[in-house]
Order: structure tokens, then sequence, then C-alpha cells
């Protein structure tokens, strides 16, 4: 019995510093956001403050390409969501009732292209990308956060796939469904969970990505994520309230569609842990 409580109690601990840890950085970043510039730093920390809105009127007044960028990066999200989500839902049928030597070993290299780091592919991709003129566009950023995520939406949703029984397909065929009729009016109200496990991925990654919207943007297309690496670089010093209001804002779509979308999240993760 000791022993049992010793372990409820050792996982507790577990799960409260985990917690801690993570969600320190958050809630400090929205407070301070909202605390005058001088108490932002205050040693020791105050806690008991009187909320401000300044931070957030000198972000709209000085740095209104900071809204343009939250477009930018809603629509490239958007985008790069729908590409993936489509592009992984087929592959995955394809993957999961047509199987053979050559696509499971395609499939392996699927995997291995995803352990890549993204420089090693970016930098060569640049001068092509640049001659076909498509530096500096939504269109480009999209394509790319889409393809970065193909292979792992793939293999996520040919697990989901997988536990969908083939007598359906086949009771489809039979009324006289073709493949995409199957694949649209079956598997997919079937594979909602895998589908909106892959858009989450997809968006949370999108939605932060730097080192892709840093190499093939300027102007046109740059993203919230470079507007902020601005601030921070800014020649009249950083403002750090500044910059913990445009944080937050940045943070706070995202963090509230995970939160949304987190049971369908957990499926993904959890995809064919009890298939038999």
């Amino acid at each position: 019995m000791l022993e049992r409580i010793l372990l409820r109690s050792c996982k507790t601990l577990a799960v409260i510093l985990m917690l801690v840890w993570s969600l320190f950085p958050i809630v400090f970043i929205m407070t301070s956001s909202f605390k005058p510039g001088r108490e932002i730093f205050a040693a020791p920390p105050q806690w008991l403050f009187q909320p401000t809105f300044e931070h957030y009127a000198k972000l709209w007044d000085r740095w209104g390409a900071f809204f343009v960028g939250l477009l930018n990066s809603t629509i490239i999200t958007i985008g790069a969501a729908a590409l993936a989500v489509i592009a992984s839902t087929c592959a995955g049928y394809i993957y999961s009732r047509y199987s053979n030597r050559f696509l499971d070993a395609s499939l392996a290299g699927l995997i291995a292209v995803r352990l890549i780091p993204p420089i090693v592919v970016t930098l060569p991709l640049f001068p092509i990308i640049n001659n076909l003129g498509l530096a500096d566009t939504h269109f480009v950023l999209s394509v790319l956060y889409a393809t970065f995520f193909v292979s792992l939406g793939t293999v996520l949703m040919r697990t989901f796939i997988d536990q969908i029984p083939r007598e359906l397909d086949e009771a489809a065929a039979i009324d006289g469904g073709t493949t995409l009729i199957i694949l649209k009016r079956v598997i997919v109200p079937l594979a909602a969970p895998g589908i909106i496990a892959v858009a989450v991925f997809v968006v949370v990654f999108a939605w932060n990505e730097f080192l892709f919207a840093f190499i093939f943007t300027s102007t046109k297309a740059k993203t919230a994520p470079l507007v902020i690496s601005e601030m921070i670089g800014s020649i009249e010093g950083v403002g750090w309230g500044v910059l913990f209001a445009a944080s937050t804002i940045q943070l706070l779509p995202v963090l509230l569609f995970v939160m949304v979308m987190n049971r369908y999240l957990v499926a993904g993760l959890t995809a064919g842990a009890t298939k038999g």
C-alpha cells in the first residue's frame, strides 16, 4: 500500500513539474503583455499589478506589419493544411488498400525523408524557386509546409484507414462506386478523426514556422514570426511589452485551436496503438 501511494505521489509530482515547465513561459508572456513596462522584469516579480493595454496600443500604432503578417500566416496555414490533408488522405488510402513490396518500400522512404533536417533541402531549393518566380508568395510556403508533413500525414492516415473494414469498399464498389466516390463517401467520413489530427499537426507547424519563411519571403508573404523577429532586432531597442503583446496575439489562435481539437490530436498520436 505504501509503495502504491509513493508511486502515485511521484507520478503526480512529475505531472505538476511538467505543467509548470510548459505553462510558465506562456503565463509569463501573457501576463507581461499587460504589465507596465517598468514592472515586466521587476525583482522580485510583481504578480499583482494594474493591467494596461498600452503595449497593445503601441503594437497597433508602430507595427502594422505584424497584423499583415498574421493575415499572411492565416492564408499560408489554411493552404498548407488543405494541401497536406488532401495528399495524405489519398496517399494513405493507396497504401492501405493496395499494399505491395514497392509501396511498403516507398513508405519506409517517406519516413526516412521526414528525418532529414529542413535546412538540408531548403538551400538547394532557393535558386529553383527564385528562378520560377515563386519566391515571396503564399503559394510556395503553403506547398513547402504541406510537403514537409505529407510523409507523416500519409503514415497517420494509412493507420486510420486500415481500421476501416474493406467490406465497406467492396459494398460501395458493387453499387457502382468508383475509387473517388468510395474515398469521398466512405473513407473520408469514417477517417475524419485522422484527417483532423493531420490538420492539427500542419496548422501548428505552419503557424509557427520560421526557417522557410525567412529564406523564401521578404515582403509580400512575410509571416507573423518574421515580424516578431524584426521587433527583437529593432534599431530602437527591444520594446519588451510590445514584443510580449505580439507574442500573445500570435500564440492565442493556435493555442485555442489545439485545445478545441485536443481529442482528435490524442487520437492521432495513439492511432493503431490498440490495433490487434
